[in-house]
């Protein structure tokens, strides 16, 4: 085995007295003390929001007002931190616009302080019903206010654009199959 030897170069006296990176770290010092102030009064101001952000997740309903999540449980088998605790339930025969889907979240939980706003339960969830939201300050008093139950969820998702209609189209060519 072949031994490789690297030459150093000496040191020249100014670098082993360190005096051009106190210069550098002075200069640098010197650069922000005269410059404008870039302080935000927050919560009043709040800095931009980067493009692709990853914030809160939350739940989303259709346009139509119905919850679009099935308890397939894929965001809480792919979480990490096991964030999420799904625990699914029935639908109600009385919901005719429903009546393709099998189950529903009867509580839905994501516990923000294991939350590591990874972005992998929106990606897996086949019904577009998890979003990650732009909200980046959430605070509480104790660990249970940080605990998002469904109805939180789904005050802070709100109503988002439906990109396929899944469900108006079963619904349509249900119709469309009982007409033939």
């Amino acid at each position: 085995m072949a031994v490789i030897t690297v030459e150093r170069k000496p040191l020249t006296f100014a670098e082993r007295t360190y005096i051009p990176q106190i210069v550098g770290g002075l200069k640098t010092t010197f650069k922000h003390l005269v410059r404008k102030k870039q302080t935000l009064e927050y919560p009043e101001q709040r800095p931009a929001i980067p493009a692709g952000y990853r914030g809160v997740p939350t739940l989303v309903k259709d346009p139509n007002g119905r919850e679009k999540c099935v308890s397939c449980q894929l965001c809480e088998f792919v979480c990490p931190p096991k964030a999420i605790r799904i625990t699914p339930g029935e639908i109600p025969a009385d919901q005719p616009d429903r009546a393709h889907v099998e189950k529903g979240p009867q509580a839905f939980d994501i516990d923000m302080l294991r939350c590591i706003y990874c972005g992998l339960c929106q990606e897996v969830c086949p019904e577009e019903a998890i979003f990650l939201q732009n909200q980046f300050s959430m605070s509480g008093y104790t660990r249970a206010e940080m605990v998002n139950h469904k109805d939180r969820l789904y005050e802070l998702g709100g109503t988002l654009p439906d990109q396929h209609f899944k469900w108006d189209h079963k619904k349509a060519a249900a119709e469309h199959g009982n007409a033939h």
